[in-house]
């Protein structure tokens, strides 16, 4: 009866957090291994600027930072998790070269990025195609965890397994104002 309890309290957290038009995906970490082989196959370099758009808990963000040595913005629409990510960038001493922005990754500006992050569903990375297509630069690369973006050609696509699970990822590149 208790995990029944449980399962009904987390899926109706699930819903809430998902009725707010924002919100276009649950709180879900990608493993570590995954987040290392996204930025791998972006071929982030020293001095990049890295958008992590759906920050969570920051270690895609600092992951960059650190393993990359690139800079890094996420972007992260909870409060909660903003907050304690900023305060994690703190104690690691990083704020010079990573930071949170709280808010809705629908209104970014990301005209600065080399390189943008996802692990969002399908369905909100056709919600967020028209800003990316808008405002990256050309040269810049779109690495998505797990789900496309419908309409763009990957330039890459890798499938990797962590523990019992496959993850795909696919590494967009912009070759100009329209999609890749």
């Amino acid at each position: 009866m208790g995990v029944v309890l449980l399962l009904l309290f987390a899926a109706a957290g699930l819903a809430q957090q998902l009725a707010n038009p924002e919100n276009l995906a649950p709180y879900i970490p990608s493993p570590q291994a995954v987040v290392d082989r996204m930025l791998e196959t972006a071929r982030v370099q020293p001095g990049e600027m890295v958008y992590d758009l759906g920050a969570g808990d920051g270690r895609i963000v600092i992951t960059a930072v650190q393993k990359f040595q690139a800079r890094a913005v996420g972007i992260e629409l909870s409060p909660e998790l903003s907050r304690s990510t900023s305060e994690r960038i703190r104690s690691l001493g990083l704020e010079d070269r990573a930071r949170i922005l709280q808010g809705s990754i629908l209104r970014a500006d990301v005209r600065d990025a080399d390189v943008i992050t996802l692990y969002l569903l399908t369905s909100s990375n056709d919600k967020l195609k028209p800003l990316l297509e808008n405002q990256l630069k050309p040269g810049a690369r779109v690495v998505s965890h797990d789900f496309e973006v419908r309409g763009w050609k990957p330039a890459e696509v890798v499938r990797m397994k962590t523990d019992s699970k496959t993850h795909t990822i696919y590494l967009y590149e912009m070759r100009g104002r329209a999609r890749p």
